[in-house]
């Protein structure tokens, strides 16, 4: 079995645009990669049809700014709580967000950085990546969960949800998704985009909710943890159903909207993005 490599140093260097045990991809096409799908997620915020809307949830007196988009229907649709990578709640999350909502789901995607400083008070005050990812780096795990929950709470008292409450995250946030499945015992289902398992096999056994594991194939310091939490799941008897997506990197769901990607990423994302609505529609 192999080792478990879960310390969160290894995680946050993990989420990148790229996979960097390519040596053919340049810096200079990763950029490009990057400043693509920036430009892509801005054009479909903006052109979007659907309702969006930024709402403020309470969470013992501190606020958590929540990105919320709807779909176009007027029937009861299951929430889909969507955990955003070590980058924050940017412009890729709430497009993502947006997709989710298209697909016929409401999109609730919280902002994790909320309140985390008097000057910095949501991801868009950061002023840049990298300094979003390294407050994320600081946030306690405690409070993460205290705000999930919060935002879970509040999303019941929807008037347009049916009820079913799904979490889906992504690099920082897919171990943040498989996490909150061991403290929430409302989930219909937890979605896990290259993210890890907890590292104590005992709270496996809280888990309540079927895990679905998306992967890719390149991304040997995320996919190293993948037998332990199997086993674990296993021990627990819990459902722990997962894909290897062949040749993907980390971030396939981000880099794989870019059709200048890889074009393994480009797969991966079109295989993954039809597996998700598969898994949301059967349940």
């Amino acid at each position: 079995m192999k080792l478990f490599l879960t310390s969160l140093a290894l995680l946050l260097s993990a989420c990148v645009t790229v996979d960097t045990t390519n040596d053919e991809v340049t810096d200079e096409e990763a950029d490009r990669s990057e400043m693509a799908g920036t430009a892509a997620s801005v054009d479909r915020l903006n052109e979007s049809p659907r309702h969006q809307e930024w709402v403020q949830v309470d969470n013992n007196g501190k606020t958590i700014y929540t990105w919320v988009v709807y779909p176009e229907s007027s029937d009861p649709a299951p929430v889909v709580l969507v955990i955003h990578e070590n980058r924050g709640l940017n412009d890729w999350a709430r497009s993502l967000a947006d997709q989710v909502a298209e697909a016929g789901y409401i999109a609730v995607a919280p902002d994790l950085l909320s309140g985390f400083s008097d000057t910095m008070t949501r991801t868009s005050d950061f002023p840049a990546d990298d300094a979003a990812t390294s407050a994320i780096s600081e946030l306690d795990s405690e409070e993460v969960m205290s705000a999930l929950q919060a935002v879970a709470d509040w999303a019941k008292t929807i008037p347009a949800s049916d009820g079913t409450l799904v979490s889906a995250g992504f690099c920082w946030g897919g171990a943040r998704s498989f996490e909150f499945a061991t403290e929430n015992d409302d989930l219909a289902a937890a979605l896990v985009f290259y993210g890890t398992g907890p590292e104590d096999p005992a709270s496996y056994e809280t888990i309540s909710a079927p895990v679905f594991g998306f992967y890719g194939g390149a991304d040997e310091r995320v996919n190293a943890t993948i037998d332990e939490s199997e086993a674990a799941m296993t021990a627990a008897g819990n459902a722990y159903d997962y894909v290897i997506y062949d040749g993907a990197g980390h971030a396939f769901m981000r880099s794989g909207e870019d059709p200048t990607a890889d074009p393994a990423n480009i797969a991966a994302r079109n295989a993954a993005w039809e597996r998700m609505k598969a898994i949301l529609e059967d349940l």
